[in-house]
């Protein structure tokens, strides 16, 4: 099963074309705006730094491996989340510092245990059943799977986080997720520009319906959960429950209702969008190479034969692993990451004066000439055997690395794996005629005007 799939060249996954050179700030700004994947230059693809000053003020691009490492992990210290990022992704553990964020750390790290976890797997493997008999009444219609996977994470989210039920409809709180990461998702030319923050922000003033609405729904939740506690009723162990009930185990101290809200808000968004866009990702890379969808086939029906998909089966997929892994490194969750140098430091050999933006764009490192044979190719064997050793741990960073690495990268992998294995199991998904796909940045990535496809039912 080790051995690589022989692919058709021809098929090069939709990417922008890198500039020749840096656009002036006009065109900066407007592609930042529209799609910031569209800014990158061929020396960011080919060269382990690039350094200097522009319009984001003094920028080191990263993609050497040991510089990446030095700031991540060595010196992680001395590198804060810059302003930009806190202000696009809100409060919670993603954008916590210090105490605070050592604080949120060590309460929610129980959460998301592998036995936690492992727990999940029920409620994952139903939602993704629920979705496989949901499309099976559409053989041979398109689909858009965007919507579909986003329904599937959210119901997902439902039968984890707040088994009773959003009290809301499921569909709605989609919408505003998706309409929140579109108005939020965007580079703000003010915010690249540094003006002051009281100046109003087009995007946030687009956002602000959704995040009240984000409030609303989860402030009635804590508040239905509490009370059930406070009446003594028996309440499932699910996400928010484990929550309100979370420890820091060196003080004792439980979270806030802000702190819940806020890591609650931070759970839907980041697992639910990065996962759904994981899987039509996924599907759409699937559908254009016969020899990786018959060798998915092959191991799926080997190992979940007529179903449906159950927890224990997500460890027994290794090829369905590769092939989330190989398209996470060709549509990584989060395109860049960024620090601000709180102090002076030299990285592989160049002084980084106090102040500087450091970003490491998996954008980018996934697809590096340096780092990758054939980078823009789909290739899931690259995960398998021994060509997976060759693989530099700061050259593929999905879920990020060193102390921030994702909290909840195994809850999301388990997810993906059941949801795709049981859809493979059912269906194949073919691109409908005449669709273009093109990825565009957001908070995430995802596909522009969504993914029709067909469906046609394989059992």
């Amino acid at each position: 099963m080790d051995e690589p799939v022989a692919l058709d060249a021809r098929f090069r996954p939709p990417a922008p074309t890198p500039r020749r050179a840096p656009p002036d700030l006009f065109a900066f700004l407007r592609q930042a705006r529209d799609n910031p994947l569209a800014t990158w230059t061929r020396d960011h693809f080919e060269k382990p730094i690039v350094y200097g000053k522009g319009v984001l003020g003094r920028v080191m691009v990263l993609s050497d491996p040991r510089g990446i490492r030095r700031v991540l992990v060595e010196n992680a210290a001395n590198y804060r989340k810059d302003p930009l990022t806190k202000r696009v992704i809100g409060p919670g553990l993603f954008t916590a510092e210090g105490e605070d964020w050592r604080m949120l750390r060590r309460t929610l790290a129980p959460m998301f245990s592998a036995r936690t976890v492992a727990a999940f797997g029920e409620p994952m493997a139903l939602a993704a059943h629920r979705l496989s008999r949901r499309l099976s009444r559409r053989d041979g219609r398109t689909v858009d799977m965007a919507i579909e996977t986003t329904r599937l994470t959210l119901d997902v989210l439902e039968r984890t986080i707040f088994t009773h039920g959003l009290q809301r409809d499921p569909d709605a709180l989609g919408r505003a997720l998706t309409r929140l990461f579109d108005a939020v998702g965007p580079i703000d030319p003010m915010d690249i520009l540094g003006l002051p923050e009281w100046l109003p922000r087009l995007g946030r003033m687009q956002a602000q319906p959704s995040v009240d609405y984000f409030e609303k729904v989860v402030n009635e939740l804590i508040a239905g959960r509490r009370a059930r506690v406070e009446a003594g009723e028996e309440v499932p162990s699910d996400l928010l429950t484990l929550l309100l009930a979370a420890r820091d185990p060196e003080t004792g101290q439980g979270l806030s209702d802000l702190d819940v809200r806020a890591n609650i808000v931070t759970f839907i968004a980041a697992g639910h969008e990065t996962t759904a866009n994981l899987l039509t990702w996924a599907l759409y890379l699937i559908s254009q190479d016969e020899g990786v969808r018959a060798r998915l086939e092959a191991e799926v029906d080997a190992v979940v034969g007529a179903g449906p998909v159950a927890p224990e089966h997500a460890g027994a997929l290794p090829y369905a692993k590769a092939v989330l892994e190989e398209t996470m490194r060709l549509y990584p969750p989060a395109a860049f990451l960024s620090r601000e140098a709180i102090k002076e430091d030299r990285i592989e050999g160049v002084r980084l004066p106090a102040g500087s933006l450091v970003m490491i764009a998996p954008w980018v490192l996934h697809r590096h000439k340096l780092l990758w044979a054939e980078p823009d190719l789909f290739d899931p064997g690259r995960f398998l055997g021994a060509r997976r050793a060759e693989i530099d741990r700061y050259a593929y960073l999905p879920f990020g690395a060193g102390p921030r690495v994702c909290i909840g990268v195994t809850f999301s992998m388990q997810e993906a794996l059941l949801a795709l294995a049981e859809l493979v199991r059912v269906a194949r998904f073919d691109l409908a005629p005449g669709h273009r796909v093109e990825p565009v940045q957001r908070v995430t990535l995802r596909p522009r005007g969504g993914l029709p496809m067909i469906v046609k039912l394989r059992r």
